[in-house]
């Protein structure tokens, strides 16, 4: 942080469905869209190019709905929480929900390096009995490997997703779908996707949406 930050605020918010399918990019420019009409003192980066100092926890990847995200944004000239709240919902455009605010130190760790794990909800349409499904969840989590091609603009790479996959269990029906919950690794080290983790259990296409529920940070 710069001698400049001096309130450092951690938003809660929400992705609904008219805007699942935006990019990480616009999601970005969106909030600092907002921000800017709703008139809060930000804090912008040095350079040829100043960009407002806006963190956010992890990008969420493009389909997806989420009830929890996070970004933290920095400001220059400190303001109200109420009043930051009000003004900044008032300016998010349909899909995107404030949640929440709260102020946080400006020497604490960044979001993005504290993630070390997703919490999703995938609801699927299938005719497959809550007990065959939860035996197809107990398969996979008793394999010891689980290798898998991801397929990206550079070629085609082979990993392991089962270390990847930290728990995963029957919800059970919701609005007559069957839902599945899951907790998989995004760090560094590795990131799971939740839409791999339902090919690796054939059932890609009984997949009707899924939500990210929360990000779990380190503690320590």
């Amino acid at each position: 942080m710069t001698g400049h930050d001096v309130q450092r605020l951690r938003v809660v918010f929400r992705i609904g469905h008219s805007v699942q399918y935006i990019s990480h990019l616009d999601l970005v420019r969106a909030w600092e869209r907002a921000l800017r009409r709703a008139k809060v003192g930000l804090a912008y980066s040095e350079g040829f190019n100043p960009r407002p100092k806006l963190v956010f926890a992890a990008a969420l990847p493009v389909g997806f709905t989420a009830s929890a995200e996070l970004v933290d944004i920095l400001l220059e000239q400190p303001m109200d929480l109420v009043r930051f709240a009000a003004a900044v919902k008032a300016q998010l455009p349909a899909g995107l929900e404030l949640v929440s605010v709260t102020e946080v130190s400006t020497a604490l760790p960044s979001l993005p390096s504290r993630v070390i794990a997703a919490e999703y909800r995938v609801a699927v349409e299938t005719d497959e009995s809550p007990a065959r499904v939860q035996a197809l969840l107990d398969q996979l989590l008793a394999s010891d490997t689980l290798p898998r091609v991801r397929h990206r603009p550079e070629g085609a790479k082979e990993y392991d997703l089962r270390p990847l996959v930290h728990r995963l269990w029957l919800i059970g029906l919701q609005e007559e779908r069957m839902a599945i919950g899951m907790v998989l690794q995004a760090n560094a080290q590795g990131t799971g996707r939740p839409d791999e983790v339902m090919a690796a259990l054939d059932m890609a296409e009984k997949v009707r949406a899924i939500e990210r529920v929360g990000l779990l940070f380190a503690t320590s």
